[in-house]
């Protein structure tokens, strides 16, 4: 497999990202410096044999992360992304060197009827859903509540929550006892960010709606959990923040450095694991050591 993590996350300090920008959001991980460190090294142990796999924003970032892993574990993996084809193949390339089934599914999330055909064209190509990771979000910097626009307000929304109201609803009829539901919340939904406004009002509801499914769903024995990062160096970065932004990022925290994608794709494993069985409603911190937020 080619190796993909340029470098050690434990290198990567505050002020030592070179300065860039991206001008499109969600962003491509292929045109960062340095590359983001995916988990090419992980030792798999069969503790998703057999199982199936859909993961929004499964292109890049934590969500490439997550589909590594899930696929060094034996799952196959759906990803879904919006037009990064470039990054997608790669991660495609990465599950299948894992001897598992990888389906591209580009598109907007924003709308049901595509939510809705993600579900069914996933089943339809594994024949099962077992695992659905809500992961794929975007943000804007704006320091000033007048600055958010309706429209921008309505266009996080539905990226970052109403998509997984609408994958969450497909799935479950799919879903049988065992199978488990993973969002991506943030440290945001927490504490808040005056400069995501929104961003941060989207993973508040994010992490109430995990909280509130789960309950809904025990009968069933479907599990649904959260995974709440701090500052990640993903694409999502220099596409959101302005150079000096980027060159600044991850300041704070007891380890006071950006995270990396290859530091938090295992708390997805564990929650989409029989070993998790007993865990459902809760919400997974990885944020460099910043608990004064969770």
């Amino acid at each position: 497999m080619r190796e993909v993590c340029s470098i050690d996350p434990r290198d990567m300090q505050v002020g030592s990202t070179p300065r860039q920008r991206q001008d499109k959001q969600p962003g491509i991980e292929s045109e960062m410096q340095p590359k983001p460190a995916q988990p090419t090294d992980y030792k798999g142990t069969g503790k998703l044999t057999g199982k199936a796999s859909l993961i929004t924003g499964g292109d890049s970032g934590i969500g490439r992360a997550v589909a590594i892993l899930y696929a060094k574990e034996g799952a196959d993996v759906a990803i879904s992304y919006l037009d990064e084809h470039g990054d997608a193949e790669e991660t495609q390339k990465m599950v299948e060197a894992e001897g598992r089934k990888c389906l591209l599914l580009p598109g907007d999330i924003k709308e049901e009827s595509h939510c809705q055909d993600l579900v069914e064209k996933t089943v339809a190509e594994f024949g099962k859903l077992n695992i659905l990771v809500n992961n794929a979000a975007i943000q804007y910097v704006r320091d000033d509540v007048l600055d958010i626009s309706s429209e921008q307000f309505e266009d996080v929304f539905r990226v970052n929550f109403f998509s997984q109201f609408y994958l969450t609803k497909a799935a479950v009829r799919h879903m049988q006892a065992g199978d488990s539901i993973i969002a991506t919340s943030s440290i945001n939904a927490y504490r808040g960010n005056p400069i995501f406004m929104d961003y941060s009002a989207t993973k508040g509801a994010v992490t109430s709606f995990i909280r509130s499914i789960a309950q809904s769903l025990a009968d069933k024995g479907i599990r649904a959990n959260s995974v709440a990062p701090g500052p990640v160096w993903t694409p999502l970065i220099p596409s959101s923040f302005d150079e000096a932004g980027v060159e600044n990022f991850g300041q704070g925290g007891l380890i006071n450095r950006p995270g990396q994608p290859s530091e938090h794709a295992w708390p997805y494993v564990m929650l989409a694991a029989d070993e998790s069985s007993y865990m459902t409603g809760q919400a997974i911190h990885i944020n460099g050591g910043d608990y004064t937020s969770s």
